[in-house]
């Protein structure tokens, strides 16, 4: 049969599934659907959408008996002793079970309305055929529902068997250990399946041979476990973490060693091990695609997907123990850890390296760095001897240099804030340890040589100075779209201050210039939660006065000369701020609405409107403080009672400010409540299992329920009196009348004279406050949607073009949209070459936690391709 036939006859027989008539389960029809597809191809693009859903909804029966029959078929296979054989036991056999199945689930898993059959039928107990009843065959039926019958010889029996699902992922889990099928061929008289790990690095020194079918293989087997475990982007990020996937949750607590510690070790070697550097000629990816970086891709991902999930408590005592998050955090030899940095930092340097070649285009663009930067956070988490050795052997410095790439270089692109997020919150894990505090008074060598998005003009400092320069740029040059994790950037200051020596001139001044901002009456009086960003500025300031004084000379100065702010600050009243403000506002108008950048650091901008204060756009010292009219805004001059939006508040243009829920994590204020949910009353704490940062962090205060916030004079008494002002004002009325004001070399260099003779008194050290990462069933939702984001567009980019296994299905953990129609390019030709390179553009941005908003099935429309989009 040919090949346009055998699909015509696979086409008829799809079509057939459908009608009312119930296939019984001994026809030879389905047979069809392990002999006649040729390709993943085949599958995909014949079983379409619009065939599995009528079948699911019509004739629910024949999808039973269909899943039935290839999971049956597959595990014959895989105990067949002749497996792969192609007259016996063909290997094409056993791959088209695995497409099929690939192909079905997520129909399933997107309807509601089978939830409780779907838990029945595949993780429900069941009875099936022994072997003496395989051997029988289907001459005599056994009749279940007759107590009084007794087997005989003849007749087929029938035993107990595990959960269908269960049966399903053992099998999987052996065939990527099989020989002559995903691993070389082993001697006669030993075992098919050997749990031999597939690349040399974590637990293997000697690599095994492997063949591009072999690899393929696996990608196959990867892309089906990935499919099961995927009913997490049917529900919304509220219940995951809380409910949990049982796909998964029978993966992560396989109580086999042996199995847990070769599918671990295989998944993370294969990924660390791919080099995207080795010789290729240029611009192959826009022509053929690359099977191995396939098979990486699957292969971090359900790493992923089984390292950071959390094992749903039981109810009646702790949860189960996930093996895999586990033994990752048992690593221990340094081989081991440099192992893991080498090849984390060679997949993170690859777009530094693919942006800056001499032929644009020509190097592939890999696009899993999130997920390498997602691995490297959990590394971090889980095992605190792999945060020791990156720090003790500055290896920490690369990582912060990365992670600031990606976090500046996306910070204003609206698809990647959550990776932009998850970058903060990996600096904030870092920062908790001392000794990473302490490693950033390293001088930075070679800043020069970073990409421009990074590179600070005439830079020479530390590392510490380049964060500090760094956390303020993304507080005043993210328009506003990063304003839901201030509090995270100023607690990586808080956490490093009190370690931080000589810090230079210019990050002295940023900070400074930071409090400027937050202590306007703009700034404070937009919202009733402002404040408490500029207690958390002042914390950091004092952590540096009480354990550093001596040895930050430059900030000390900086204070001093600014101490009529402070003194500001001291006396403050509602009435003294709203006079600023209209103060400001007259300035505005007298100068056209323009602000001019010549004003004295003195003259504070208020907007002309109540739009939202932000630290945007805050110009250098000895200029105006500009805090906040996003220019891009449209709000409406005759609308002059629409409040002020909190940098803690949702970025979106809402034109009423929402109430803050309290149980939401700190991080993650400023998400959607369709996003984050609502957080059951009475939630216990919520901590990540074998998690050494999911501590609970410093209490946020409590905050109001206006809808609509108006000052008073009593609310800002309630927390005035508590900024931690005294340590900087006990600094400034004793070294004040020392300092000249000038600001001349000669009068600095006397200022610094007399901050290292004198001995400030009245200032007693306080312990050094930890800012850690909080977790909570909240933050994690937003976690598991953030790499269920990444797995999704990620398969839309390995399929090229192809049917992608969640495409066109209803997704609740996050929302995807139509991407407007690609323009003609060099990797995007039109025309004759179409075939070529049309669909081999990269078109997806990252994932959207803005609420669990579902794709209408089948609507893919005419725009162009689904992307991700993210908060």
């Amino acid at each position: 049969m040919g090949a346009s036939d055998s699909k015509l006859t696979f086409k008829q027989g799809i079509f057939r599934l459908s009608e009312p008539k119930q296939i019984p389960a001994d026809d030879a029809y389905w047979t069809g659907f392990w002999e006649l597809p040729e390709s993943t191809e085949d599958v995909f693009s014949l079983f379409s959408p619009a065939d599995i859903r009528r079948t699911r909804d019509n004739n629910l029966a024949n999808l039973e008996t269909l899943i039935l029959a290839v999971t049956s078929r597959l595990c014959v296979l895989r105990s067949h002793p002749s497996f792969p054989d192609p007259e016996l036991a063909p290997e094409r056999d056993a791959l088209n079970c695995i497409r099929v199945l690939t192909r079905i689930l997520p129909f399933l898993y997107e309807a509601d309305h089978l939830e409780a059959w779907e838990d029945k039928f595949f993780w429900g107990a069941r009875r099936k055929r022994s072997r003496r009843g395989q051997l029988a065959g289907s001459e005599i039926i056994f009749d279940e529902a007759d107590p009084e019958q007794t087997p005989t010889e003849a007749e087929p029996e029938f035993e107990q068997a595990k959960p269908l699902s269960e049966e399903i992922i053992d099998t999987l889990i052996d065939l990527l250990f099989f020989s002559e099928f995903t691993l070389p061929k082993v001697p006669t008289g030993k075992s098919k399946v050997t749990y031999a790990i597939w690349q040399s690095g974590v637990g293997c020194n000697t690599p095994i041979a492997s063949t591009k079918e072999y690899e393929s293989n696996r990608t196959e087997i990867l892309r089906l476990l990935l499919t099961l475990a995927s009913k997490s982007m049917y529900m919304s990020a509220n219940i995951l973490p809380v409910k949990g996937v049982k796909a998964i949750t029978y993966i992560a607590t396989c109580p086999d060693k042996q199995v847990v510690l070769s599918v671990l070790c295989s998944l993370l070697n294969t990924t660390l091990k791919y080099n995207p550097a080795s010789w290729h000629v240029p611009y192959d990816h826009v022509v053929f695609k690359d099977s191995k970086q396939v098979l990486v891709t699957y292969c971090l991902q359900l790493l992923l997907v089984l390292i950071l999930y959390p094992i749903p408590e039981p109810g009646n005592g702790p949860p189960p123990k996930n093996f895999f998050r586990h033994f990752l955090g048992r690593l221990h030899r340094p081989q081991d850890f440099q192992f893991l940095v080498d090849g984390m930092t060679r997949i993170l340097n690859q777009p530094l390296q693919a942006t800056s070649s001499y032929l644009p285009g020509s190097q592939k663009s890999l696009t899993w760095a999130p997920e390498m930067i997602m691995l490297f956070w959990e590394a971090l988490q889980c095992n605190k001897r792999f945060r020791s050795f990156i720090i003790d052997t500055d290896r920490a410095h690369d990582f912060v240099v990365l992670v600031l790439y990606y976090a500046i270089d996306q910070r204003n692109d609206p698809s990647k804030q959550g990776l932009v997020r998850m970058c903060i919150f990996v600096l904030q894990t870092l920062s908790v340890e001392p000794h990473f505090g302490k490693s950033l008074n390293k001088t930075f060598e070679g800043q020069e040589s970073l990409p421009a998005s990074i590179r600070i003009p005439n830079f020479h400092g530390t590392y510490a100075d380049y964060l500090i320069t760094s956390i303020y740029t993304l507080l005043t040059t993210s328009k506003g779209k990063l304003d839901a994790i201030y509090p995270a950037l100023l607690a990586i200051i808080n956490n490093v201050a009190a370690y931080v020596l000589d810090l230079g001139r210019a990050p002295s001044s940023k900070l400074l210039q930071l409090f400027a901002s937050m202590s306007s009456p703009s700034f404070l009086l937009a919202n009733e939660t402002n404040h408490t960003l500029l207690q958390s500025l002042l914390e950091a300031l004092n952590a540096i006065i009480e354990h550093q004084y001596q040895r930050n000379p430059n900030l000390i100065y900086a204070i001093v000369r600014s101490r009529k702010r402070f003194q500001a600050l001291r006396d403050f009243t509602l009435e003294s701020g709203q006079e600023e403000i209209e103060r400001q506002n007259q300035i505005r108008k007298d100068n056209g609405g323009e602000f001019r950048r010549d004003d004295s650091i003195d003259s504070l901008r208020s907007p002309v409107v109540p739009r939202t204060p932000t630290l945007s756009n805050v110009p250098e010292e000895n200029s105006a403080f500009a805090i906040g009219d996003d220019e891009d805004s449209d709000a409406d001059d005759s609308h002059p009672t629409d409040p002020l939006r909190s940098p803690l508040q949702s970025p979106s243009g809402a034109s009423r400010s929402a109430s803050i829920d309290e149980s939401v994590p700190l991080q993650l204020r400023g998400m959607s409540e369709k996003a984050r949910g609502k957080r059951p009353v009475g939630q216990p704490a919520f901590s990540r299992q074998n998690s050494t940062t999911s501590l609970s962090s410093v209490a946020t205060p409590a905050l109001g329920a206006n809808e609509f916030f108006t000052p008073s004079s009593a609310w800002i008494e309630s927390w005035l009196p508590e900024l931690p002002l005294h340590t900087i004002l006990m600094l400034i009325s004793q070294l004040g009348p020392l300092i000249p004001g000038s600001g001349s070399a000669n009068d600095t260099a006397a200022a610094f004279k007399s901050i290292r003779e004198t001995e400030v008194r009245g200032i007693d050290p306080l312990p050094i406050r930890v800012h850690l990462f909080e977790w909570s069933p909240l933050s994690l939702g937003w976690y598991e949607s953030l790499l269920w984001g990444f797995v999704f567009a990620g398969e839309l980019l390995v399929s090229k073009g192809t049917a992608g296994v969640w495409n066109n299905t209803s997704i609740r953990l996050f929302r995807v949209q139509e991407a407007a129609a690609q323009t003609p390019s060099l990797l995007a030709p039109r025309g004759a070459v179409d075939a070529v390179g049309s669909n081999l553009v990269q078109r997806i941005g990252s994932l959207n936690l803005r609420g669990p908003a579902t794709q209408p099935p089948g609507s893919s429309g005419n725009s162009g391709p689904p992307t991700v989009r993210d908060v």
